[in-house]
């Protein structure tokens, strides 16, 4: 009896952690959509004139998107928030530092759909151009992502 009960507790721990890791597995699943070489992406207005920094940094980066004026025209929208700190005294005095903390965070979702189908953030602790930097590293990642689908 003993045997046997032994192979049934197995035998549903093992069920168990095969139905846990499928459960996971889709939690964690990358989302159902890629984003397309040429798609058209509006970039919506970030606070602090960030979006100016975003647009011009995926110009420079040359990923392959076309940005548009209107969020009708667009099969996509980049959301997000930046934040900036520039240096203080203290820093600048102690450390020799004039390099201001940088931080954004990037959403990019289908519009028909609003699935989130890619997200970056980056956190710079000393960016020698500011939220220029933190945009040209979004850029950067978004064209990695949309080149190596």
């Amino acid at each position: 009896m003993s045997y046997k009960r032994n192979v049934v507790s197995i035998f549903i721990l093992l069920v168990v952690a095969a139905v846990s890791t499928a459960l996971a597995g889709e939690k964690n699943a990358p989302p159902s959509q890629k984003i397309p070489k040429g798609a058209k992406v509006f970039v919506a207005p970030i606070e602090g004139g960030y979006d100016t920094y975003l647009k011009d940094a995926i110009a420079k980066k040359k990923v392959p998107v076309e940005i548009v004026a209107s969020r009708d025209q667009a099969d996509y929208e980049i959301t997000g928030t930046s934040e900036s700190q520039k240096a203080s005294t203290a820093k600048k005095v102690i450390l020799g530092n004039w390099h201001s903390r940088e931080e954004a965070s990037i959403t990019v979702s289908n519009i028909k759909s609003a699935e989130v189908v890619w997200a970056y953030s980056v956190h710079q602790e000393a960016s020698a151009h500011g939220q220029r930097s933190s945009a040209e590293s979004c850029a950067k990642h978004l064209k990695e992502a949309i080149e190596n689908q």
